[in-house]
């Protein structure tokens, strides 16, 4: 079973890396990251790079297509290619998937039409533009579309994604594995349990950072 990651400048390296960590252990898994041009690929988390091994020539064919997000992450609109690369792999794929704004990245490539999906809650409106459903879940499943939201949302995405090849007894020895069992310090990850006064001021940092995704 193949499973390509798309990698390019500028990603939010747990959008990829918390898939990569439970995806890459499933039976006969073997993982392709794809990047335009093969080689080192910055991340968005200072001076963080990851490599892709293999350039959009050298794949034609996954079971699995992974989308990580970025600030800028439909800045890919400028290179055609590539959103003709995404379409090539969801139509022969058993799954296509996304996560945090990877999904705005589905939508510019014009597989988000019509159907329910979720994003970063930042720019969750912006599905939008694209012709989707926006959806307040963690995990949004529309056929064989799969967006998860923010950031680390892509290891739910994962498991769920693990269970539904493999079964949920071997989803389950992934999550224990990577002891995946969130106690977080503060209860404070999502903008309705936020303090109003850090999510606005994040949210207006981040507007910042996400002035390209469109």
């Amino acid at each position: 079973m193949q499973i390509a990651f798309l990698f390019y400048e500028g990603m939010t390296a747990l959008d990829a890396i918390g898939p990569h960590e439970i995806l890459c252990r499933l039976p006969n898994a073997k993982v392709l990251r794809v990047a335009r041009k093969s080689g080192a690929i910055r991340t968005d988390s200072a001076g963080l790079e990851l490599t892709a091994e293999y350039s959009l020539t050298d794949v034609s064919h996954a079971d699995v297509l992974v989308i990580p997000g970025a600030g800028s992450a439909t800045t890919l609109r400028d290179y055609p290619e590539v959103l003709a690369w995404v379409r090539s792999i969801h139509a022969g794929a058993q799954w296509t998937t996304s996560v945090c704004t990877g999904s705005l990245i589905l939508g510019a490539a014009g597989l988000l039409s019509g159907l329910r999906a979720t994003s970063h809650w930042a720019v969750m409106d912006r599905l939008r533009a694209w012709g989707a459903e926006p959806v307040s879940e963690r995990i949004v499943e529309s056929g064989k579309i799969i967006t998860a939201a923010g950031v680390s949302a892509g290891i739910d995405m994962a498991l769920t994604l693990a269970a539904k090849i493999a079964g949920p007894q071997v989803a389950k020895a992934l999550q224990l594995g990577i002891e995946y069992d969130p106690e977080p310090p503060f209860d404070a990850g999502s903008p309705e349990k936020a303090d109003p006064k850090i999510r606005d001021a994040l949210l207006a940092r981040m507007e910042a950072s996400f002035e390209n995704v469109n």
